[in-house]
């Protein structure tokens, strides 16, 4: 493979951990690394850590070029890595043009779906940015930025529907500790990277009102089979729910002490408002933003979400968990 020039775009957790791997990675690369904030830019440079997030994480300065210019990034690099929350991606690209985007490989490592067009990222850029679909790839869990940071055996999924592709992206993101597989199902798996965002909020909020983990287990395998429907309904082509990209993914997020997701729901649960929950993380929840997108992405898809409509319920129309919870436990038999 010949020498990969790649630009790493955002600064939060899961950014970091992906530098972190192609640190680690043998493959022969230069990178570029974009940060929003220029103190964030200076911080790094002078003490090789990151200093909002995964700070024991040590940056290589030797391979990681830093810059707060964006669209240097863009131009001088051949394989864009997007490492945003959704909410954010549009608002950081906004000054940028279509013709930026020209001949650039994009890799989404972005769970979540454009809370304004209510795409996932992948079609986002074919769309917006008019990058051809078989030069876009995704990421997948199951995978959480704390576990990379401390070097545990990890495993991502790589999509593309270009399977070339995928298996390029895979080469450059494994390492000693991370192991990788490929599919050319990148729809399926963005939208359950979205959707287990969605559910994990939901054993938040059975943890914080008190229930137990049978009903737990019960409530993760309902979601599974949601997704299916939802899968099914919206894309259908040959996959396997049980996969880790779609169920490995869903059990991390639910059950980690890592998930943002689930604490949130957690708090929510515990009663918290939806605003004291957001301040007191300081941190994005994904499904939050992903809650509200997917109810209206299922007004077309017309799956049967019973979950999803729950969480929505609670989050968006301020209707009591515990009621609600209890209603949804006589619908996911």
């Amino acid at each position: 493979m010949s020498k990969s020039k790649i630009g790493i775009i955002g600064n939060g957790s899961w950014a970091t951990a992906l530098i972190k791997i192609l640190c680690d990675n043998q493959v022969d690369k230069s990178m570029t690394w974009w940060l929003r904030r220029p103190e964030d830019v200076h911080f790094i440079q002078t003490y090789k850590h990151n200093p909002r997030y995964l700070t024991d994480v040590s940056i290589d300065l030797s391979l990681v070029k830093l810059t707060d210019d964006i669209r240097a990034t863009i131009a001088e690099n051949d394989i864009l890595l997007i490492a945003v929350p959704s909410a954010f991606v549009h608002n950081v690209l906004k000054d940028l043009d279509p013709s930026d985007f020209k001949g650039k490989t994009i890799i989404s490592a972005v769970k979540g779906v454009n809370p304004d067009t209510h795409q996932i990222i992948s079609h986002y850029f074919e769309t917006t940015w008019k990058v051809p679909k078989d030069m876009i790839s995704a990421i997948s869990g199951p995978c959480h930025a704390e576990e990379v940071a401390m070097e545990k055996l990890s495993y991502l999924t790589f999509a593309s529907t270009d399977e070339a592709l995928a298996t390029k992206i895979c080469e450059l993101l494994t390492c000693r500790y991370i192991f990788g597989k490929t599919t050319t199902d990148i729809y399926g798996i963005e939208y359950a990277a979205v959707l287990k965002n969605v559910y994990a909020i939901a054993c938040g909020i059975c943890h914080g009102l008190g229930y137990g983990d049978n009903f737990q287990s019960v409530l993760v395998s309902a979601s599974s089979r949601e997704t299916e429907r939802f899968l099914e309904e919206s894309h259908q082509t040959h996959r396997d729910v049980k996969e880790n990209a779609y169920l490995g993914d869903l059990l991390v997020t639910a059950y980690s002490q890592f998930s943002r997701n689930r604490t949130f729901g957690n708090m929510l649960g515990k009663g918290y408002t939806v605003k004291s929950a957001q301040m007191e993380m300081n941190m994005i929840a994904e499904g939050y933003y992903a809650t509200k997108t997917m109810k209206e992405v299922n007004e077309d898809v017309k799956a049967d979400m019973p979950i999803l409509n729950a969480v929505h319920d609670i989050i968006y129309n301020h209707l009591p968990a515990k009621k609600i919870m209890v209603d949804l436990t006589r619908k996911i038999i």
